[in-house]
């Protein structure tokens, strides 16, 4: 379990294919790579994966290739730059929302603008998904947990305030970048309890009846 709270912003040093599986070799500067278990997961653009090795100021990750095919890793090239988590310890501050490492899927930038010192973004994401996109709600884009400013169809707005591009890949977006998405899993679990496996119900009929 991760937060959204971006701890480091790595380089990927080397890519190695294994069989059907990628293994990354990610450059750290502000994580102790030291400190990095075997066997510990990491979230990489917000995809919980799993620590193989780790060296002085580096670790390494495998990525299966349903993890690649449902994510923008497979986009990764030796000398990209990705946000980086370590998972939650139990007492720890939980200063974003719940992120599970587990994407639901990919966006794209559609467009950036400047607001003041801060920039604007609008993703666009799956159909499917737009349905757990609420206003004030929260969303994971590439492991950031967000706060959503408007929704449009699949469409929504995020600020992102100077200390938050610093402290992520974010500056460096530009449109039609591929994003990974995952949603509040509160919503899924919401949706789930409700409708039960008909998400073709209308919820709105539902909560009228009670």
């Amino acid at each position: 379990m991760f937060t959204g709270i971006v701890e480091d912003v790595g380089k990927v040093k080397e890519i190695k294919t294994k069989s059907k599986d990628v293994l990354f070799t990610i450059q750290v500067k502000n994580i102790d790579a030291g400190e990095i278990g075997l066997g510990e997961s990491v979230a990489v653009n917000g995809t919980c994966l799993t620590v193989i090795s780790s060296g002085k100021n580096n670790f390494t990750v495998e990525a299966s290739r349903e993890t690649l095919k449902r994510t923008n890793l497979s986009k990764l090239k030796v000398g990209s730059k990705v946000n980086l988590e370590r998972a939650l310890k139990i007492g720890g501050r939980l200063g974003g929302h719940i992120v599970n490492g587990h994407v639901d899927g990919i966006g794209k930038v559609d467009s950036i603008e400047k607001r003041g010192k801060s920039i604007e973004i609008c993703f666009s994401l799956p159909e499917e998904l737009s349905r757990y996109v609420v206003e004030k709600g929260s969303v994971a884009v590439d492991g950031v947990s967000l706060t959503i400013n408007a929704v449009n169809g699949n469409r929504f707005l995020v600020n992102i305030i100077p200390y938050t591009q610093d402290a992520t890949i974010f500056a460096e977006l530009k449109p039609g970048d591929l994003v990974n998405i995952e949603c509040d899993i509160i919503g899924k679990y919401v949706e789930k309890f409700v409708l039960g496996k008909d998400k073709k119900k209308d919820i709105r009929e539902l909560i009228e009846k009670l």
